[in-house]
């Protein structure tokens, strides 16, 4: 696929930093690591691949705003657009050599994300999307799955960490699903289940309290896979409720009666 200029340059700002931390994850025994708060870690890598985002994609387009997980908001010249971007998506797997995280960058303008791009650099997979061309994961088209029933569905989640209060919600969906369905996964990276929906390989995904960084790249990459993607609050913004569920079109009524109970 031949992308617009600022898909290319979201592409290539992502293989820059991809690289930088494929690098220091086969030292991870050796990352210089603080804690931010109970299960939220915060190392070198991280603020690196940040900075080569930054330099990258503010270098190419100045006048864009910026909403990154380390580096806060940034107001732009340009109001009306802005990045939105998690620089390691799947930090703890990370710090536990666990090959399953992410970069994740997306460009929203005028309230709606136009484009998304979520790197896998540990398996060298590259999903991405811009409204109106289709998903794509490296150099093939993606569509959702085709699967229809749920008890042959597999679907992905996150669970609380320590010092989270919504674990009683969480088992709650998990008790109102879980018998329905074929499975259910919770693999550590938002942005990789969003992605992973828009494959095919997993039939739907929600979860509650995220970031806008986390989801923001997902939404356009499932929507233009042929998924449906809402806030659990249907009358909600995904990015700023930090709520999200997704899936194909043929389940999507009974995964969302699931789930919003």
């Amino acid at each position: 696929m031949i992308g617009s200029a600022n898909l290319n340059v979201m592409i290539k700002a992502a293989r820059k930093a991809g690289r930088s931390l494929v690098k220091d994850f086969r030292e991870v025994e050796n990352l210089q690591v603080s804690s931010k708060g109970a299960g939220d870690f915060v190392s070198r890598a991280d603020i690196a691949a940040e900075q080569i985002l930054k330099e990258e994609l503010r270098g190419a387009r100045p006048t864009y705003g910026w909403l990154a997980e380390e580096g806060g908001e940034e107001p732009g010249e340009d109001p009306t657009r802005r990045w939105i971007v998690d620089p390691l998506d799947g930090t703890t797997n990370f710090l536990h050599g666990l090959p399953h995280w992410a970069v994740s960058i997306a460009l929203e303008h005028k309230g709606k994300i136009v484009a998304g791009v979520i790197f896998d650099a540990a398996k060298d997979e590259m999903f991405y999307a811009e409204k109106g061309a289709g998903s794509w994961m490296n150099e093939t088209r993606m569509r959702v799955s085709a699967r229809s029933r749920m008890i042959e569905s597999v679907f992905a989640t996150g669970l609380p960490f320590g010092g989270r209060t919504d674990l009683p919600e969480t088992l709650h969906d998990l008790a109102r699903i879980m018998p329905a369905v074929a499975g259910v996964r919770r693999w550590g990276a938002a942005a990789l289940d969003m992605a992973y929906v828009a494959a095919g390989r997993y039939e739907g995904y929600w979860e509650r309290r995220l970031n806008p960084w986390d989801v923001a790249a997902g939404i356009i990459i499932v929507k233009e896979a042929g998924g449906l993607c809402e806030a659990l609050d249907p009358d909600a913004s995904i990015v700023e409720s930090g709520e999200v569920i997704c899936s194909n079109e043929p389940i999507f009524e009974n995964f969302t009666k699931v789930i919003r109970g």
